[in-house]
């Protein structure tokens, strides 16, 4: 089983994940947020490039949807949600369709069309993600969603946790890429002592979502694994 990793949105470059199983992480904030909301009960997420098309869908649905998302970390004027997790409890999300728009996250989701499969990952599922992983046994493509454009040392460490969970499941093939990943992570596996050196980590601090953060941190708390079919997310369970 090869690993690889794509540092960013805009590093995906077209092949690259044809016909790969993918795990996609915007761990600070969109993936974690898509991790809640379909752990918490949400029925399915759509990740949409624009505003534009997001007030767009939640317009022509009949269904009870929720529009979540942010630009420069904060909430759309009009949407229901911002990008963070804690606001998509139970009684927010659960049997409603949440439609969602960021800046980095649903950008790398939609980019990553041609794969096999397409995994949403962060901290908070990232066993579950591995074992499903290992179940689905094709060769393996992380993407990083980044921050615009560039290279995101959270999203890299969350690559890290992923690989080396694994890595005590099966014979890995790693590019050096990867094996980077994987020492970062068992240097620092409480997380924390990482990323909070993260231009993104103190973007998000310094606009007071603090909570935000510890809970992004948080490993494991769930085995829900969202699964992308090309147009919707919906929940697979290991």
């Amino acid at each position: 089983m090869r690993v690889d990793i794509v540092i960013s949105a805009d590093d995906i470059r077209e092949g690259k994940t044809e016909g790969k199983s993918v795990v996609v992480i915007d761990m600070l904030r969109a993936t974690s947020v898509i991790t809640t909301a379909v752990m918490n009960g949400c029925k399915r997420v759509i990740p949409v490039l624009t505003v534009e098309r997001a007030l767009e869908l939640a317009k022509e649905s009949s269904e009870k949807c929720i529009l979540g998302g942010e630009r420069r970390a904060l909430k759309i004027e009009g949407f229901d949600c911002s990008n963070s997790p804690l606001e998509y409890t139970k009684d927010v999300v659960e049997d409603k369709t949440l439609i969602i728009s960021t800046t980095n996250g649903t950008r790398a989701i939609n980019r990553c069309k041609g794969a096999k499969d397409i995994l949403i990952g962060c901290i908070l599922n990232a066993s579950a993600v591995a074992r499903k992983l290992y179940e689905l046994k094709n060769d393996i493509v992380i993407v990083n969603a980044g921050t615009y454009g560039e290279f995101s040392m959270d999203d890299f460490i969350c690559s890290g946790y992923i690989i080396n969970c694994l890595k005590d499941m099966c014979e890995l093939e790693m590019t050096d890429i990867t094996r980077t990943a994987y020492h970062i992570y068992k240097m620092h596996s409480d997380i924390i002592s990482f990323i909070s050196q993260a231009r993104h980590y103190n973007v998000i601090k310094d606009l007071g979502f603090t909570e935000d953060l510890e809970y992004c941190c948080r490993k494991d708390i769930t085995d829900v694994v969202p699964y992308f079919d090309g147009k919707e997310i919906r929940a697979i369970k290991n």
